[in-house]
């Protein structure tokens, strides 16, 4: 069956200009242009719509998604089966949410009680699901499965005040990294607080402490765009000073 961009655009419920700006980048360009100058959409075009439309509800740009499904290596019933685990994953974290608000109102209303740790159970699991999507293929690569599934595993068990205790430890550390890197100085008094603050705050969620694996995770911080765009988000060159002071920090400098 063919479609011309008003009848695909209500079939999938997009819109007839977001259907035009995929032919202008190039994501989803129609199968012909009929005598009468509309765009004319076939099966094959359907097909990718869809998975363009999955990989947009998982939060994926759309030059990464173009870059996946114009590959020469896209499988699209391998990318069917990811998508699926991929909200499946997001249906159990809506379930815990679901199932957390539920008991709230309960506790509210005197119909159940809610005990502290069971009123952040949801929000805890849906920061897991977030770190695993965003960066789980680089840390289960670099540390193992084993230690980040003992690392979440932590997490999850922390309290409501270790939670807290946390947070502020965070605040704290990007209060004197700040102070720190105005200094220039990776060695100073300033930047070694942070790299040991920073130290106290992986250890929240670590299920053990090597200096090795602290001074990895530094150098991930500007291997790795994602984390560099974090800390450098105020500040451009944030994550290479803050590396720099846990290298020294650890006595991993040189090695």
């Amino acid at each position: 069956m063919e479609y011309t961009v008003q009848k695909l655009a209500s079939l999938a419920g997009v819109s007839g200009r977001t259907l035009r700006y995929y032919d202008e980048l190039g994501i989803l360009k129609p199968a012909r242009i009929n005598s009468s100058g509309y765009r004319i959409y076939g099966q094959k075009e359907v097909d990718t719509l869809q998975q363009i439309l999955f990989y947009r509800e998982l939060g994926v740009g759309l030059d990464c998604i173009k870059d996946i499904i114009t590959s020469p290596s896209f499988d699209p019933l391998a990318a069917l089966i990811e998508h699926r685990e991929k909200l499946l994953q997001k249906r159990e974290q809506l379930e815990l949410l679901i199932a957390n608000v539920s008991k709230t109102i309960a506790a509210a209303e005197r119909r159940a009680e809610m005990t502290d740790k069971e009123k952040f159970e949801g929000f805890k699991q849906k920061m897991l699901d977030e770190n695993e999507q965003k960066y789980g293929e680089e840390i289960r690569a670099k540390y193992g499965d084993g230690q980040v599934d003992e690392s979440y595993k932590k997490f999850k068990n922390m309290t409501k005040e270790q939670y807290e205790e946390m947070e502020k430890l965070s605040l704290e550390l990007n209060e004197i990294l700040k102070q720190a890197f105005a200094t220039g100085n990776p060695a100073g008094e300033l930047a070694q607080k942070a790299a040991d603050l920073h130290r106290q705050w992986l250890c929240y969620s670590w299920g053990s402490y090597s200096k090795e694996a602290h001074a990895g995770l530094a150098r991930m911080y500007v291997e790795d765009e994602r984390f560099t765009e974090y800390y450098d988000k105020e500040q451009p060159g944030t994550a290479k000073f803050l590396r720099d002071a846990i290298l020294i920090y650890t006595g991993m400098k040189d090695k």
